[in-house]
């Protein structure tokens, strides 16, 4: 550590403020905020460091920089804006460069309304973010087919409209403008139709039709049918858009769903934005982690870079788990949304299977996020990446072998190996080995000559060996096949064997397995290699003592050797498809003698 950074470390104050660390070339590497700025610094310097983030961004740390504030919340939001503005090496931050889309309601007397990316504060009112631009599309074209919003860019006012500055265009004659160019419609009609559109925005489908109806029913009761007419168009037009909400809560209340799926540096959050009980949005955040990262801090980051400035923020947030920093979250959104916000971790019902939906979202969402990156990385898949990882092996295993023993109280034992290549079975380079050394069920000896008869055979023709050797079992099983191997001199091939009871695994050498986590894509490709062993290993094991009765049944006839009963197997099939075919059939197979002999045998059982 410098004299700088010590010295400054001696005189932190303990006021709340915002703090950020600087490596030795002056660079913002870390953002963060605290209640008290000596006790939160401080104890990145004196505290064990619980996850390899930390310990990286101490290594790097040469100076530290303080901004104090009155309070911890407006610590929050100048930490929030400055994590977006410098993005930090070492903070959770957004993967788009670019900024969502909004879409923006103008302030003037006729307002537009348009997609945007740059908000400016000029009074205009703002409606996302939009993590989808084809949603935001589609909202937009959703508006301009039911409301007559205007189309030009023009700056309508009382002076332009008596100077009849500007003409109606053809949006007028084709009635999707109502002309308050020329001053055709009021200005207080036109905004009431703009407060009809911010409604639509805003999820109140249901409310504004209410409305509407009120209003329809007045116009026709004042005879002015025509108007009565159009509110009834729109009306159905609003309906077949409500129709189409899914409804997820009985008790019609406005909330956000969040839900975070994370592994490794790969994370996806889903936003279910909910309006009176319906479904009325779905977004979407990439947040680039660093590695080390817990849920409730991944949440933490994920509120405060959604519900920005122009977000509208609801009167309930879900959650799985509750997020770091969960009071000062609240108090920083109450203030936001001037009412109180409340924070709700559903244990069941219907709240809680909506967090369940958000969730498998977010799954969906992380699934595309690595198949894309595995494109990019040369059609290597995740989960031959996270295998490497925890399983510490040098090489990526991009070519996995694996075997299995089938058994029947010691009859009829056979073998499989599978082989799975860049994460994906290559069913090709299956093999099958009937046990001949073998008497009795000794699953051990079964694999030491499996492995032997394999690894040999690669040997002697000179063929390329597996980046990575599994066996379906335990310890057993594993010391069996390593034995093999070291006699034949492969040292250098990782082994390992997957239990199954507990999915535990166990390498060479080792008395104790060890458990890779459950959410781990590794562990699932281990799973499906496993599975994929045993299922080729119990189809052939069913197949051969099946190939056996039927053969010993036919062998029970006199002058019927194993040959013969091979043959008509082979090339009838079923003890009953040979005792129903002709006696031509048998014939040609046969011969008539041996024909007489198996058709009378059959016709006298």
């Amino acid at each position: 550590m410098n004299p700088v950074l010590k010295n400054k470390l001696k005189n932190l104050p303990t006021n709340p403020g915002v703090y950020q660390f600087k490596n030795d070339k002056a660079k913002v590497i870390y953002i963060g905020k605290a209640r008290n700025l000596r006790s939160r610094v401080k104890s990145y310097f004196h505290s064990s460091a619980v996850n390899a983030k930390t310990i990286a961004l101490v290594k790097r740390i040469a100076d530290v920089e303080l901004v104090i504030t009155d309070s911890e919340v407006e610590a929050l939001v100048l930490e929030n804006n400055m994590i977006k503005e410098l993005k930090p090496r070492y903070n959770i931050d957004l993967k788009d460069d670019k900024s969502f889309p909004f879409i923006k309601i103008t302030k003037e007397p006729y307002p537009q309304v348009y997609s945007t990316r740059q908000i400016i504060k000029d009074g205009s009112k703002y409606f996302g973010p939009y993590t989808s631009v084809k949603s935001m599309k589609a909202a937009l074209r959703m508006i301009n087919r039911i409301f007559k919003i205007r189309s030009c860019k023009y700056d309508i006012n009382d002076k332009t409209i008596e100077k009849k500055k500007f003409k109606v265009c053809l949006d007028y004659h084709i009635k999707k403008c109502d002309g308050p160019c020329e001053g055709l419609v009021s200005e207080i009609e036109y905004n009431e139709m703009v407060q009809e559109v911010i409604k639509v925005i805003r999820g109140k489908t249901d409310d504004l039709i209410k409305e509407l109806e009120a209003k329809m029913d007045k116009a026709a009761a004042e005879t002015d049918f025509e108007k009565a007419a159009q509110i009834r168009d729109k009306i159905e037009q609003l309906r077949a858009i409500s129709s189409k909400q899914k409804i997820v809560s009985t008790d019609f209340e406005d909330r956000d769903v969040i839900s975070v799926a994370f592994e490794g540096r790969d994370s996806a959050c889903s936003i279910f934005n909910i309006r009176s009980g319906k479904l009325v949005g779905k977004k979407q955040l990439k947040l680039k982690l660093k590695g080390g990262e817990e849920l409730p801090e991944i949440y933490n980051s994920a509120v405060k870079f959604y519900y920005g400035e122009h977000t509208e923020i609801p009167k309930e947030i879900l959650f799985e788990t509750e997020p770091n920093d969960a009071d000062l979250l609240k108090e920083w959104l109450n203030l936001s949304a001037q009412r109180k916000v409340k924070f709700i971790i559903p244990q069941r019902g219907e709240l809680r299977s909506l967090v369940k939906m958000c969730k498998q979202n977010a799954i969906l969402q992380l699934k595309e996020i690595q198949i894309q990156k595995m494109k990019k990385e040369g059609h290597i898949t995740y989960a031959v990446a996270a295998l490497q990882r925890d399983l510490r092996l040098n090489n990526l295993p991009k070519k996995i072998e694996c075997f299995d023993i089938s058994n029947l109280q010691g009859t009829d034992s056979v073998a499989s190996m599978v082989v799975f290549v860049d994460g994906k079975p290559k069913k090709s380079l299956y093999r099958k080995f009937i046990i001949k050394s073998v008497d009795g069920p000794d699953d051990f000896a079964s694999m030491r000559e499996v492995v032997e008869r394999r690894y040999k055979r690669l040997l002697n023709n000179g063929d390329l060996l597996p980046d990575l050797i599994m066996v379906d079992g335990g310890k057993g099983q594993l010391s069996s096949a390593v034995e093999v191997l070291n006699d034949l001199g492969i040292k250098q091939i990782p082994v390992i064997g997957l239990a199954k009871r507990l999915e535990e695994v166990y390498f060479p050498r080792k008395s104790e397995a060890e458990s890779i986590p459950k959410t781990s894509s590794a562990i699932k490709l281990l799973q499906q290699i496993r599975d994929e062993a045993h299922r080729f290993a119990i189809t052939f094991h069913r197949k051969r003592r099946s190939k056996r009765t039927f053969t010993s049944e036919l062998t029970e006839i006199k002058g019927i050797g194993p040959s013969t009963a091979h043959m008509l197997i082979k090339q009838i099939g079923s003890i009953r498809e040979i005792k129903n075919a002709s006696l031509e059939n048998l014939s040609a197979i046969v011969g008539n003698k041996k024909a007489e002999l198996i058709k009378s045998y059959f016709q006298r059982e």
